[in-house]
């Protein structure tokens, strides 16, 4: 049961169809029945199968990806999928399958485009949800909805994906078995959103009104990161639950640094001097207190560093889309970026190659690649996200 797009003509011997399914057939695209006699340099051929359309989960975060890049950014497990404050787009041009979870954890988001419609009222997504179109894209016991949650607060607006974690880490960890890598230091640190330990350092900080999150994130990138002495560590800035009250509403900005790179010690330099940086600054920054923990020294030939957030956050869906041309998919909101109506530009960058229709089915799907997004001083930043996705062996899995 899956819809598939084919943008391309192919020749085959016989085809087997599902019971409920659809091919929808760009421009120019089709199947013929050829004779394998009477091509003589074609050779006999092999099975090609589909690989299980239902494998791809809205909580996996491999599956999601962004076209923008900032060296040093990274986001936390629980927000590399969409957070509620978040715009999800599935290209018009685009065939997918996604499953929502076991339904214990509602997905939530501001609004979801697909098929050339936006939904922004549960009503109208209902409707959809429960039509063909939307049984063929979207499946299993989860319930997805939408509302019109903008995230007005300057100083950003937690994710809101702390129930849905478990199933999050649960589909980032299945390649390895369940279990987290171990941490290459000792003392390692779990932040808030993470779901393995890593070696680095985390800062803490108390804000207060004046506080805004997208302007303290790229004053880390350009006065802090680009400096030798921290050359090789990632930042992940975001406001959760504060760790110590049980009261939702008091929250407070987290700031994870990773070292990637073979130098040790940065994070905790680093941290130190966000420290300072808050003691002499605060007040112009709207920061009232910070703090700091920092894990202790590296494990030399460990097998593992852990599942630091090397892998950035957010934001494009490589689902079960038929596609060679770029999918967009584009989440906003203050917890990351404002919302902006740009259309996306042409020429989007290569993900990764993810074929489903394939002559081999066993075949593993490659690491994603290290992705961040680009900070934006400005008032209206915008972050696009693309991806290629070919489920298509030979000519449309290499376009």
């Amino acid at each position: 049961m899956v819809s598939v797009l084919v943008q391309e003509g192919h020749a085959v011997s016989d085809m087997l169809l599902p019971l409920d399914g659809e091919l929808v057939l760009a421009s120019g695209a089709g199947f013929g029945v050829s004779d394998v006699g009477s091509h003589l340099d074609c050779g006999a051929g092999e099975p090609a199968v589909f690989r299980d359309s239902d494998r791809f989960s809205w909580h996996d975060p491999h599956l999601w990806r962004s076209g923008d890049e900032a060296p040093g950014l990274f986001f936390v497990d629980a927000e590399r999928v969409p957070c509620r404050h978040d715009d999800v787009f599935f290209p018009p041009s685009a065939s997918f399958r996604v499953g929502l979870g076991p339904g214990a954890s509602p997905v939530r988001v501001r609004s979801i485009s697909a098929l050339g419609r936006t939904f922004t009222r549960d009503e109208d997504l209902a409707v959809f949800l429960a039509s063909r179109a939307g049984r063929l894209r979207f499946h299993g016991p989860g319930a997805l909805s939408v509302g019109p949650e903008d995230c007005a607060d300057p100083s950003g607006c937690v994710c809101g994906n702390a129930e849905a974690q478990p199933w999050i880490c649960a589909a980032l960890l299945q390649p390895l078995g369940g279990r987290c890598p171990q941490a290459a230091c000792h003392s390692a640190l779990r932040p808030q959103g993470q779901c393995c330990d890593l070696c680095g350092a985390v800062v803490l900080l108390t804000h207060g009104p004046a506080f805004d999150l997208e302007r303290y994130r790229a004053r880390i990138l350009d006065t802090f990161l680009g400096l030798p002495q921290y050359h090789g560590l990632q930042v992940a800035v975001s406001k959760v639950p504060r760790s110590s009250r049980l009261r939702e509403a008091d929250t407070e900005i987290q700031v994870v640094l990773v070292e990637n790179g073979p130098e040790t010690g940065g994070a905790g330099r680093l941290a130190r001097a966000l420290l300072a940086d808050v003691a002499e600054n605060g007040e112009a920054l709207g920061v009232l207190e910070a703090t700091m923990r920092e894990s202790g020294a590296h494990v030399w030939g460990s097998s593992a560093a852990g599942l630091a957030g090397g892998v950035a956050a957010a934001v494009l869906l490589a689902l079960l889309v038929l596609l060679v041309a770029p999918p967009l998919l584009r989440r906003a909101g203050r917890l990351r970026w404002r919302r902006h109506e740009a259309a996306a530009p042409a020429g989007a960058p290569l993900g990764f190659r993810n074929p489903v229709f394939d002559v081999t089915a066993s075949e593993e799907l490659p690491l994603p690649r290290r992705l961040s997004l680009v900070p934006k001083a400005a008032a209206d930043s915008t972050s696009h996200s693309y991806f290629v996705n070919p489920l298509f062996a030979g000519a449309e899995a290499e376009a």
